[in-house]
């Protein structure tokens, strides 16, 4: 009875066209090539690269906001990122200062070819103040000169009467004098006052070194230290 049952069962299956699943059938999702999605990749980051012209406008800016640095002229160029100063300023300092200025973010390095020079930043109005405050000077100092040699006087000649310039005007005076042969006198002049010392053969000697000396042009006194030998 259990086989004859078995057979129509098997048969209506047959005649309804289904076919018997098989216990190590392929998994319906393999069979029709269904695969789960692998994760979307992200997409990657895009990197920021600093422009050397907008590198250089900005340290220029910087320089040009900085009120110490301001007035020189200094100038600022960025390339591959090694950011080069040229110019002028006044102390080391101002030139540490602009360096520093010239550090933004995507400079990797300063070459800083900045000079000193005393006189950067000054204005054509100070130059021009400063030029006429110096050739003001040097005039003063001028007049000053003439007038001390007013003062001095003038020789017959033109040349100054100095106190040097008698010494040597006495000395040259006594060479001529019969008097005065074999005489050592030593002539001293200060504020145009002579001092004689030393020694003369006689007192006539004395007495003509003196009148000789007193003749010379700028002389006001002579003062007598001789001694007879």
């Amino acid at each position: 009875m259990k086989a004859t049952s078995c057979i129509i069962v098997a048969f209506a299956a047959l005649a309804l066209g289904a076919r018997p699943v098989s216990a190590t059938a392929t998994p319906l999702s393999q069979t029709y090539g269904a695969t789960k999605s692998a994760p979307a990749t992200k997409p990657a980051q895009a990197v920021k690269v600093v422009d050397d012209k907008a590198l250089t406008d900005r340290i220029e800016a910087r320089l040009k906001a900085d009120a110490s640095l301001k007035k020189f002229n200094i100038s600022a160029s960025v390339s591959g990122g090694v950011a080069t100063l040229t110019g002028t300023v006044r102390t080391k300092a101002e030139k540490l200062r602009a360096a520093r200025d010239a550090r933004v973010p995507g400079v990797t390095r300063v070459d800083n070819q900045i000079k000193l020079d005393k006189d950067a930043g000054k204005s054509v109005g100070q130059e021009m103040k400063e030029t006429a405050k110096t050739v003001g000077e040097k005039t003063k100092e001028g007049a000053q000169t003439v007038a001390e040699k007013t003062k001095q006087g003038v020789s017959k000649t033109g040349e100054v009467i100095t106190d040097a310039w008698i010494t040597a005007r006495v000395h040259s005076n006594f060479m001529g004098e019969d008097l005065l042969k074999g005489s050592d006198i030593n002539v001293d002049t200060s504020n145009h006052v002579v001092t004689l010392r030393g020694t003369v053969k006689s007192e006539a000697g004395r007495m003509r070194a003196v009148e000789v000396a007193k003749k010379v042009e700028g002389v006001d006194r002579v003062v007598d230290q001789l001694t007879i030998k």
